[in-house]
């Protein structure tokens, strides 16, 4: 699995972090929220216990709508990086044919 770095490695940072910087900790979390919802999924597949299958597909579900959060600032943080994922999203509308 690929390892990301964080300007903060689990301290306060003793500055306050450029603009670039706290874009990349964005996209950072970004990665966090995806990693934590494998992870509770992969519980929810792993176990019977009908209650904690119940917390976990809401604890889920929360980390999903923070992946939102946080492509909606980075959005607002780094406009220009948006146009990328709109190519992307046209790339692979087109090689898969779809409208």
């Amino acid at each position: 699995m690929c390892e990301f770095s964080t300007p903060f490695n689990g301290n306060k940072c003793d500055r306050t972090l450029s603009h670039q910087e706290l874009v990349r900790a964005i996209r950072f979390s970004i990665a966090s929220e995806f990693e934590a919802i494998q992870f509770y999924e992969q519980l929810l597949d792993s176990i019977e216990d009908k209650n904690a299958k119940k917390l976990l597909a809401e604890i889920a579900g929360d980390e999903k709508e923070h992946v939102g959060n946080f492509l909606t600032l980075l959005k607002l943080l780094s406009p220009e990086e948006e146009k990328f994922y709109k190519e992307g999203i046209e790339e692979a509308r087109e090689i898969m044919e779809l409208e």
